[in-house]
């Protein structure tokens, strides 16, 4: 299943949750959209429930069903509890990071900073923004002169998570330590998403 295109608003009204995290895609419309958007009250199966939080969580970090189902089975390796270790590995990621450093204002932003190749990760060019960063990794700006996009990020001086340290006079970050789950989005049920893969494995 390829990445979704279409109107990321449209998708978050459908799904009531907001991908872009600041809420703005609910506040004027906040129900589904369509003809029939404000009349869809019936209440989803145990199955509906499963996926809709499946879908919350993949439209959040912008990966397709075959990259994400394989984020999963690596996280049910792991010693951590599979929901959370699950959450640490979409977070390595190199454009979520990207965004939680401030060098972008959406995750999609970060994804193109990745994809045009002016991050690096250690010194060295990655534009892959799946890769996968450890604990230490230092992530910076490629260029000497900032782009105007990134200066513009930094300079609305975006909230960052305790996890990342971020040197933004050096458009450089540090991903220090592992997050906790409660540094991570509240409103999403991982439990869900781990009964919905269990269905299907």
């Amino acid at each position: 299943m390829s990445r979704y295109t279409n109107s990321t608003w449209k998708q978050a009204r459908r799904l009531n949750f907001s991908t872009s995290e600041t809420g703005d895609e609910l506040k004027r419309r906040p129900y589904g959209p369509g003809q029939h958007g404000q009349d869809r009250h019936r209440k989803p199966s145990e199955y509906g429930t499963q996926l809709l939080e499946k879908q919350k969580l993949r439209e959040l970090y912008g990966v397709n069903e075959r990259q994400f189902r394989r984020l999963f089975m690596i996280a049910k390796k792991d010693k951590t509890v599979t929901g959370l270790a699950f959450f640490r590995i979409l977070e390595s990621r190199l454009d979520s990071l990207v965004y939680r450093m401030g060098f972008a204002r959406t995750r999609a932003a970060a994804r193109q900073l990745v994809n045009h190749g002016h991050i690096t990760v250690n010194g060295k060019k990655v534009d892959i923004p799946s890769y996968l960063c450890k604990v230490n990794d230092v992530i910076a700006l490629k260029e000497t002169a900032p782009l105007k996009c990134v200066k513009e990020s930094f300079d609305g001086k975006p909230a960052t998570p305790a996890y990342v340290k971020v040197e933004p006079e050096k458009f450089t970050g540090t991903f220090s330590r592992l997050p906790e789950r409660n540094e991570l989005p509240q409103d999403i049920n991982e439990a869900q998403i781990i009964e919905y893969y269990n269905r299907l494995l």
